[in-house]
């Protein structure tokens, strides 16, 4: 039986911008800056402004295809060793978007959690939130937090800074062979 949900149902979007702008934050933070570098942030301001509505959902769904291929690979990596995905990584992510008041409003943090459990359920991140209305500009940050946390706890596992970032760009580098 078919989900409504079902990700083969959903659009990828663009998930090349949107790894871009993971792996940017990715980089700031183990280069040891607790901020934006203005710089890279400039350009990712101008890139986003330049974006017209398309472009701007397909970045969302980008995000989302993010987030359902990280939730893919850890439930698989839990898996293996006979455990669930929701129980070991969905409370971790809440908690480390609880210490993020600033960025990530505790009122957004049920619909981020939805999309990681959506995700680790096998159902498609973007078609689980459409069910519940348009995004809002309120979600943007935590949205793009929640694919940086799921990225970084990858990488964390895996204990390569990089493995997250390699394995969506091997992932798309054999589609587009394909």
């Amino acid at each position: 039986m078919s989900s409504p949900c079902d990700p083969q149902h959903a659009p990828a979007g663009d998930v090349g911008a949107a790894l871009l702008m993971i792996d940017s934050r990715l980089k700031g933070i183990h280069d040891g800056r607790t901020g934006s570098d203005p710089e890279q942030q400039a350009l990712i301001d101008q890139y986003t402004e330049s974006m017209g509505p398309q472009e701007a959902a397909g970045v969302l769904d980008g995000a989302c295809t993010l987030i359902y291929m990280f939730m893919t690979w850890l439930r698989k990596a839990h898996e293996d060793q006979d455990k669930d995905v929701i129980e070991y990584v969905v409370p971790t992510l809440v908690a480390s978007m609880r210490m993020m008041p600033r960025s990530i409003p505790p009122e957004a943090i049920p619909t981020m959690a939805g999309l990681a459990i959506s995700a680790g359920m096998g159902l498609s991140p973007s078609l689980w939130r459409k069910q519940y209305g348009d995004w809002t500009e309120e979600e943007m940050t935590p949205l793009e937090a929640t694919a940086l946390l799921l990225a970084e706890h990858i990488n964390r596992i895996t204990e390569d800074p990089d493995f997250a970032t390699r394995m969506i760009t091997e992932a798309l580098s054999s589609a587009v062979g394909d």
